[in-house]
């Protein structure tokens, strides 16, 4: 039987703290989930209890979490660290006293499942079995694309971003861009698993395209990709950047060339 993890959340604003309490009991194979509202009670909680990982919050009133951290590392079988803040000015700091991972507020239900993968694989603790989380089928990874006459095959790993086109979506690929008869959702639905993100009401952008982010004439962000750029809606901006900010971590960012 697979080992259920033993969390701790140190966060000092309870609507937050709440949600992120949520989001990890959603994760097959999370066990317990304790909570602390600052570090005091965190370390009262650690002289009696082992925990497989510690979420932080960083800017907490007296000890913040990086000193924390410090303290845990001494621990004589430490929890893998992931820090939950605002900010990425700490991010550096964070992976230099060894955290998993780092998370930006407000985290996303993907990035809280990310973040226990790395956990798993510090601690060495199995994931689920893929027999108790069926995998979806893969039915659009090769979408067929009718042009003057002619039928060929666009692979979801040639495209760059979708832009929403009245009852069709365009493909932008390196060979050009080709219309499709069907919803942006159902392709958001499918494709986010494979690195696209829904950046705008009518974009879907594969985040391995990226170039790098701008700021156009009028001040709306774009994410600039070898096919022009992408729009991206202040309420996706947050998203989008965070995810940027692992890829490149990870070494995922701008594979995509012209």
């Amino acid at each position: 039987m697979t080992k259920e993890l033993s969390v701790l959340v140190v966060e000092d604003e309870p609507l937050t703290l709440d949600e992120l309490v949520h989001l990890l009991h959603r994760v097959p194979g999370v066990g317990q989930v304790a909570t602390a509202p600052d570090t005091v009670s965190a370390l009262r909680l650690l002289r009696h209890q082992e925990f497989d990982a510690a979420f932080l919050d960083i800017g907490m009133p007296g000890l913040d979490g990086m000193e924390l951290a410090g303290l845990l590392s001494r621990l004589a079988r430490p929890p893998a660290v992931v820090f939950v803040t605002a900010s990425q000015q700490h991010a550096v700091d964070a992976f230099g006293i060894g955290a998993v991972d780092y998370l930006l507020k407000p985290a996303s239900a993907d990035r809280v499942r990310q973040a226990l993968d790395r956990v798993r694989r510090v601690r060495a603790v199995p994931a689920p079995s893929a027999a108790a989380v069926p995998e979806p089928a893969d039915d659009l990874a090769v979408l067929k694309v009718e042009s003057g006459g002619r039928t060929r095959y666009v692979r979801r790993e040639q495209v760059r971003f979708v832009e929403a086109h009245g009852d069709h979506v365009r493909l932008d690929t390196r060979d050009g861009r080709f219309l499709v008869r069907m919803p942006l959702s159902a392709l958001e639905r499918s494709w986010s698993r494979a690195g696209f993100l829904r950046v705008h009401r009518g974009y879907l952008l594969a985040l391995r395209a990226v170039e790098d982010l701008r700021t156009d004439a009028v001040g709306q962000l774009v994410a600039h990709t070898a096919g022009g750029d992408v729009p991206v809606s202040r309420r996706h901006a947050r998203q989008l950047k965070e995810q940027l900010f692992t890829a490149a971590r990870e070494g995922r960012f701008g594979r995509v060339r012209p």
